[in-house]
């Protein structure tokens, strides 16, 4: 009798693993890994806000409108929600890029700003503060690449023959990514449109 079950334990696993059950486990684990990375360096960058605010409010404390956008920006960035089902809705994980890309726009446009300020761009701390910024957006664009490419993996899994049918079994989904234009788009840092107004100081 245990032969007899050893055996179909044996076939069962064969079974699967043919129909990619494996594959799709592997590839989900790489996700979550992925996904964690690229949380990790967007952590980093928000990090860097307050005292990279702070630096350029004590030379150039007249630009409160695009000061005001990379604060906004960022505590928009606080209020979403990350669990891990976040990269399993398309609509949260929409709302996460959105709020994110919203922070790279208010990032570029207060870096525009401070050449206007000789003494703001020769000051030590701002000098540190903006290449540990540049750092993290290479950082960020690097975790986002393999995120996208280890999706796209699993994705492929998923909606291929047979092993589509074990993920429809096993409740394997597909899995939103960031969008991108091209396939250079995922290579560099997202372009911002640096001539579009930034966020409105109400008047008192």
């Amino acid at each position: 009798m245990r032969v007899w079950q050893l055996l179909l334990t044996v076939l069962s696993v064969l079974a699967l693993s043919g129909c990619g059950y494996n594959t799709l486990q592997s590839t989900d684990e790489q996700i979550k890994a992925s996904w964690a990375e690229v949380l990790n360096q967007y952590q980093r960058r928000a990090d860097l806000v307050p005292n990279l605010v702070s630096t350029v409010k004590g030379f150039a404390a007249q630009e409160q409108a695009v000061l005001l956008g990379v604060t906004n920006a960022r505590a928009k960035v606080g209020s979403v929600q990350i669990t891990p089902e976040l990269i399993n809705n398309e609509q949260a994980f929409a709302k996460f890029q959105a709020a994110q890309g919203e922070l790279t726009s208010a990032l570029s446009r207060l870096l525009v700003v401070s050449e206007n300020y000789p003494q703001l761009k020769s000051d030590a701390n701002f000098r540190d503060l903006q290449a540990q910024l540049e750092g993290t957006e290479n950082r960020i664009t690097v975790a986002r690449n393999r995120y996208i490419k280890t999706v796209q993996d699993y994705n492929i899994t998923v909606r291929s023959f047979p092993s589509n049918l074990t993920a429809m079994i096993f409740g394997f989904k597909v899995k939103p990514s960031f969008t991108v234009e091209n396939e250079k788009e995922i290579s560099r840092p997202p372009t911002v449109d640096f001539s579009a107004p930034g966020p409105q100081v109400p008047a008192k």
